[in-house]
């Protein structure tokens, strides 16, 4: 390459990275004038980490932003959440959809299940050294994963050389308040000792919206066979799990329950596991 091309491809890149760090700047100043409009919160602040360029859609890129909130309400509570927005410098918009094959643009950009997510916690079935690595996020008071995760860990467990389960608790804790206790109370019957906690997880008889911790913690104890209290819920080892299991599910932007990774990738069919060689 002579040097004058050279020059001009080095000229090319900096006007590009110049560009999409300008737009990254609109797209927080934007974004935090935006959300700074709900009476709920007292503070943003929000931070592009990563931009994407759009093959399908020419001078677009995505932009994964992180955004940490306070509420206004007593205590104060900081909300993390990472998400993707779109934009060309001018226009800004949360969905982009594919018109030849329906898909989301946003499914093409999230962010792949790290290698380093696979903590020994969250391992509950198969040998480590198996063919798949297979990751599932739920809450097991959601009517979706009632249905789905027992035969799937049914199924895969029945063939440990083929899938390393992880297991990472999701409360949806706007829809199932109760879920909350008792992600907690499955996180610490697993630090005493107790096994296929998660399986029996999914056996448990509450309402969903139920929020008294004794009763929440009666139907557990009957269900997985424990004697926990509420005093179990809030050991340090407890909320370091939990967290984690959260923190995990924002680094990969998991949005919905039960969210299935087969080989690090998501797998919107959730499916796969059963065409597995």
């Amino acid at each position: 390459m002579s040097l004058m091309l050279k020059l001009l491809s080095i000229t090319l890149l900096l006007n590009s990275f110049i560009y999409a760090s300008s737009v990254s700047d609109k797209v927080e100043d934007f974004l935090d004038d935006k959300f700074m409009e709900n009476p709920r919160l007292k503070s943003v602040d929000v931070h592009v980490s990563d931009v994407v360029p759009l093959t399908q859609l020419k001078g677009w890129n995505a932009y994964i932003v992180d955004v940490e909130a306070y509420l206004k309400a007593k205590p104060k509570r900081l909300i993390k959440q990472r998400m993707i927005w779109f934009s060309d410098g001018r226009i800004i918009t949360k969905e982009l959809t594919d018109m030849q094959d329906g898909g989301s643009l946003t499914d093409l950009v999230k962010p792949p299940f790290k290698e380093e997510f696979y903590h020994k916690e969250n391992h509950i079935s198969g040998s480590v050294d198996a063919k798949h690595k297979v990751a599932i996020f739920s809450d097991p008071l959601c009517p979706f994963c009632k249905g789905f995760v027992p035969g799937a860990l049914d199924y895969m467990k029945k063939h440990p050389k083929k899938f390393a389960l992880y297991y990472y608790h999701f409360p949806l804790e706007r829809l199932h308040s109760a879920s909350v206790h008792l992600v907690k109370a499955a996180a610490a019957a697993e630090l005493q000792g107790y096994k296929d906690v998660v399986e029996k997880l999914y056996h448990v008889q509450i309402n969903p919206q139920e929020r008294d911790v004794k009763k929440i913690l009666k139907a557990f104890n009957k269900a997985v066979g424990t004697k926990l209290t509420p005093k179990d819920l809030n050991t340090p080892a407890v909320i370091k799990q939990v967290n984690r299991d959260l923190d995990i599910a924002n680094a990969v932007m998991v949005g919905g329950t039960p969210t299935i990774y087969f080989d690090g990738k998501v797998d919107n069919t959730k499916k796969k596991y059963l065409k597995a060689e």
